[in-house]
């Protein structure tokens, strides 16, 4: 199976808890590599405390420029392969990329959800304001709090996130402002 490859951010699927070693590995071989992490609380039966997990838990995004990267990447302990959308590696816009980074600067609420489905229940709308500025997301009502489901389709995860309703507008489907 041959697929094209192109020079960007594609993300890599590591072994469970194997995420900080290969993003530590990849930095110190000059491979731009990024790990969303973010607080959680985690409760023992003696003891709660804050730790910093994964945001996206056995991916790392990562930047490749050629070939050798390619291949470098996928040699590095704990990486099991790229992450694929059918035959082609998922790559990840730079855009993407960015709004991540923003979001974990924002005081916002982070909680994600795997799934390979759209979400079906809600309304569709685009956020028109805070760090996730541009997106298009689904509204959930939970405890008369707005829930706001992003999806990023290149790697099939959404963002869950409280946000004010005022951040939201109409999606346009008039083809000349889309």
């Amino acid at each position: 199976m041959k697929t094209s490859l192109k020079i960007g951010w594609y993300v890599v699927y590591v072994r469970s808890r194997y995420e900080r070693k290969v993003h530590e590995f990849l930095q110190e071989n000059s491979i731009l590599s990024f790990l969303p992490l973010t607080q959680i609380i985690k409760k023992w039966s003696d003891r709660k405390k804050l730790v910093e997990v994964p945001l996206f838990p056995s991916y790392v995004f990562v930047k490749v420029n050629s070939s050798k990267d390619f291949f470098d990447i996928l040699s590095v302990k704990g990486v099991c392969d790229f992450l694929r959308c059918g035959r082609d590696y998922a790559v990840v816009s730079e855009k993407e990329i960015i709004k991540i980074k923003l979001l974990l600067s924002s005081n916002y609420e982070i909680e994600i959800e795997s799934s390979d489905q759209m979400p079906k229940i809600g309304e569709l709308k685009k956020i028109n304001d805070g760090p996730l500025n541009g997106l298009e997301c689904e509204v959930l009502r939970i405890n008369h709090k707005d829930k706001i489901v992003v999806r990023l389709n290149s790697i099939r995860q959404n963002i869950t996130t409280v946000m004010p309703s005022g951040y939201l507008s109409e999606i346009s489907t008039d083809p000349i402002l889309m």
